[in-house]
């Protein structure tokens, strides 16, 4: 009898072993029985089944995310770019998510990356490699949600987020080559006027120091000459009171110095009247 009990115990056991599963605040599920979908959408907390004919499916509710690849597309000027990428995405209908995908997350990524990819190169191609690069990845990335949204209910979940991380030019195409050469072109440009410029300002100081210089140049001739005539003035001045003083002594000494150059000289001959006046105080020693 004990052993009976014992038994019977056991069995209710693993019946409500096997009858109760639990879901978490982070997933969502829906129960299966022979493989046809019988609830769906079962929230958080203690749930009952059927032992052995029903079998819960529980998915990850919480956001999800995956890298791709980068994917090379043309722009509307027909260039070449690489974009690298990232898409949020979560599940809003486990039933159609599990019917799509088999509730399998990187068969529901290989669902999800080309839609988006083909949504993203449908973009790429009518905007400009400027647009995207300066303003225009906000709004892109905007178009390719509510795009790839259209394409992903079926699968029952929802593109929260897609975001551009780069925008490269390939290496094996003509742009980067033409941009650097652009911006070559560019910066010689900018060189050359700034270089213009600043032969420019140098002409301007040099002409600006030149005409200083004659301005300082004439100023100085002109207070040199000042100074010499205001001199020359002195020593006539000077000469003239001393001439008026003593006459005869005036005339003597300036003689004196003639005789002096003139006499000092060597090798000089000078061939003169003995009547001249420049002899008079060698002939006469009164």
């Amino acid at each position: 009898m004990r052993n009976t009990l014992l038994a019977v115990v056991a069995i209710a056991l693993f019946l409500v072993g096997n009858s109760a599963y639990v879901v978490t605040e982070a997933q969502t599920a829906i129960l299966l029985q022979f493989g046809r979908i019988v609830r769906t959408d079962i929230a958080p907390g203690l749930h009952w089944r059927i032992p052995f004919m029903q079998q819960p499916k529980r998915f990850d509710k919480r956001l999800l995310s995956f890298d791709s690849q980068p994917e090379r597309s043309l722009t509307a000027e027909k260039k070449d770019v690489t974009i690298d990428f990232f898409v949020k995405w979560r599940i809003i209908d486990a039933a159609r998510y599990y019917v799509a995908a088999a509730g399998d997350e990187l068969q529901a990524r290989d669902r999800i990356a080309p839609k988006v990819k083909e949504g993203l190169r449908r973009a790429v191609n009518t905007r400009t490699l400027q647009e995207l690069v300066a303003g225009g990845r906000v709004d892109l990335t905007k178009e390719l949600v509510a795009d790839a949204n259209k394409g992903t209910q079926e699968l029952g979940i929802e593109i929260v987020d897609l975001r551009i991380k780069r925008i490269d030019l390939p290496e094996d195409g003509t742009v980067i080559g033409s941009v650097y050469e652009r911006m070559k072109a560019e910066r010689k440009k900018v060189a050359s006027q700034l270089r213009a410029e600043g032969e420019e300002l140098a002409r301007t100081i040099r002409a600006d120091a030149q005409r200083q210089v004659q301005v300082i140049k004439a100023e100085a001739m002109r207070d040199a000459e000042k100074t010499r005539g205001e001199g020359d003035a002195t020593a006539s001045q000077t000469y003239a009171a001393a001439y008026g003083r003593n006459p005869e002594f005036y005339a003597f000494y300036r003689s004196l110095e003639a005789y002096r150059d003139v006499f000092g000289a060597d090798n000089a001959t000078l061939v003169l009247d003995p009547r001249s006046e420049f002899l008079h105080y060698l002939q006469d020693s009164k």
